[in-house]
Parts: C-alpha cells; structure tokens; sequence
C-alpha cells in the first residue's frame, strides 16, 4: 500500500513539474516570431494599438503588432510601410 502510494505522488509530482516547464517554455518562446509568420501587407495606422520588439533570443528580428482588435502580428522591422510609421509616431511624439 505505501509503495503504490508513493510511486502515485511521484508520478503527480512529475506531471506538475514538466507542466510547469512547458509553461515557461511557452511563454518565453511565445514571444517570438518565425518565417511563416510574418505578415506581408501593410497595417493602417489607426489598426496599431502598440508595437515589441520580439527578444534577442529569437531566430527572427521581428515586431509584433497588436492591433486595436487585440491580435498579434508579425511585422518585418525593416519593412518601409513599418519605418514610416515609426518616423510618423516620432513625429507625432507619440510612443506605444
């Protein structure tokens, strides 16, 4: 009986943990952006409700995009549409 409980509580402790590292695992590369998801087409500026730069650690310099809707996308840093944006938001004296 004690043998069966203990192998129990050491499977449910295991199972939380490699739970609780997925999580964190998630959350840290949730923030990044990969090839196929970089959108292409131009965003309006009054659909941009803020804008991040995606860490150092990812693959693919990136900046996602959240819109006033609340979706996120990936938007290529070096795009002109996104660089005048930027420079129309520095002139506005405006920051997200």
């Amino acid at each position: 009986m004690k043998v069966s409980t203990l192998a129990l509580l050491t499977m449910l402790l295991a199972a939380l943990w490699t739970e609780s590292q997925s999580a964190s695992f998630r959350s840290l590369y949730g923030t990044c952006c990969y090839k196929k998801m970089f959108f292409e087409n131009k965003i309006p500026d009054n659909f941009i409700k803020s804008y991040q730069e995606t860490p150092s650690h990812c693959s693919h310099r990136a900046v996602r995009v959240e819109t006033v809707k609340g979706k996120k996308i990936c938007v290529d840093p070096k795009k002109k549409w996104f660089q005048d944006y930027l420079q129309r938001k520095e002139a506005n004296g405006t920051s997200t």
